[in-house]
């Protein structure tokens, strides 16, 4: 008999829990309590943007859904930009109430080290282009919404054109101060099951990265950490929503394998 899970699905920069809306009905046919989080200052939530909006006041915004609501044993999914967000969650989490957090989920992303940023993993050049563009279009203290142009990326393989006319449309600046401030970690880090689900790039390569020593990747060298497949572009709960939801489905259960999945529905 398949045990049911509770999920918290928290969306990347743009992005509100609008975005998860196939992967979540997915869930809920099957029999899964869902919760699709919009961050503040995003989507539906975008009256609350403003320059003090920040990882932290993300990261508050998880902590009082999952124990607002005594959720217990969460599989806990970040997508993208959302990794910095869902990291602090679970050290707040864990330390606070152990059993709250039983899996968190890194969707095509992976957690920062302690004291980098998400601007700190790009390319040279990367976070001068976003405050630039942070200044010219959003006041000093948004990210303009990408213009989602397939030649542009990133990795936008399996969209239809109405997926990246949602993404265009939908979208909502992003509080710079969500990619420059840098989260703090506790150290040792919670021993918290860890599964990412590698979209845009092969498990082999994640795996050779992280077994390089790289400092980037040595949050996910420990044995609490597996690696999932899912062969398609960096946004799956659009472009493989069904394949997407059966594998957090299966990773709820603890599966051990990692395989590909593909297969739109």
């Amino acid at each position: 008999m398949r045990s049911l899970a509770t999920f918290v699905l928290v969306p990347g920069f743009w992005l509100g829990g609008w975005v998860w809306e196939a992967v979540a009905a997915r869930l809920r046919g099957a029999g899964h309590e869902v919760h699709a989080v919009t961050l503040a200052g995003l989507a539906e939530r975008a009256g609350e943007a403003s320059p003090q909006v920040d990882v932290d006041a993300h990261v508050r915004d998880l902590v009082s859904l999952v124990e607002g609501r005594g959720l217990r044993e969460v599989v806990l999914v970040g997508h993208s930009g959302a990794h910095m967000p869902v990291a602090g969650a679970v050290d707040v989490l864990a330390a606070r109430s152990p059993g709250r957090v039983a899996r968190v989920v890194y969707v095509d992303t992976a957690p920062m080290p302690s004291g980098m940023a998400s601007l700190d993993f790009g390319p040279p050049g990367e976070r001068a282009e976003v405050e630039r563009r942070a200044a010219e279009e959003g006041g000093g203290w948004l990210i303009p919404v990408p213009r989602f142009v397939p030649a542009e990326g990133p990795s936008l393989e399996g969209l239809s054109a109405a997926d990246l006319e949602a993404l265009r449309t939908r979208g909502t600046p992003q509080p710079l101060a969500t990619a420059t401030q840098a989260l703090r970690r506790p150290d040792p880090l919670p021993p918290v099951p860890s599964t990412m689900v590698a979209c845009s790039m092969p498990v082999a390569a994640v795996r050779a990265m992280v077994a390089s020593g790289a400092p980037v990747f040595a949050p996910m060298a420990g044995p609490e950490w597996e690696f999932r497949e899912l062969a398609t572009g960096h946004w799956p709960m659009l472009s493989e929503p069904a394949a997407l939801a059966g594998l957090l489905a299966e990773i709820s259960e603890r599966g051990p394998s990692v395989r590909g999945v593909c297969g739109r529905g």
